[in-house]
């Protein structure tokens, strides 16, 4: 290994690191007449893909863990964006619903969707590329962290 090698602009991780932090900017005025925060945006999408989840299933599929999400869930049930109801059987599991008003966001999000694709400047050949490597480097990594 050169000394070469730990310069910054060669890191893949801060290429990343840089990516995700701009993402965050160009989603904020977009999600701001929406009353959302980017990773509020992340719930809802997951919530319009497959209603009615745990709130542990919930963290699953976007990545956050129940500290992070259960304040994100309540501000969202103060928006009248979704409703939390315990499980009869088990008043320990909560599942998270959207709201009508929820549901109808759902029309307005989809303006973010082209917006954004249009903002990255890549057609959508690129767009899927580099998801799709960014799919499998996550799966790779989380591997190497489950040894």
């Amino acid at each position: 290994m050169l000394e070469n090698d730990l310069r910054l602009d060669k890191q893949l991780c801060f290429a990343l690191y840089g990516a995700a932090h701009a993402f965050t900017r160009a989603y904020k005025p977009l999600l701001s007449p929406l009353g959302l925060t980017y990773p509020q945006y992340v719930v809802m999408m997951a919530l319009w893909e497959e209603d009615d989840l745990s709130v542990k299933a919930l963290g699953e599929k976007v990545g956050l863990d129940s500290g992070t999400l259960s304040p994100l869930l309540k501000r969202l049930e103060q928006m009248h964006y979704v409703s939390r109801r315990r499980d009869a059987a088990d008043e320990r599991v909560v599942f998270i619903t959207l709201t009508a008003d929820g549901r109808a966001l759902k029309g307005r999000a989809l303006q973010i969707f082209s917006t954004i694709g249009n903002l990255t400047g890549c057609d959508i050949a690129e767009i899927e590329s580099l998801r799709d490597s960014l799919k499998r480097l996550k799966i790779q990594l989380e591997a190497i962290s489950q040894d």
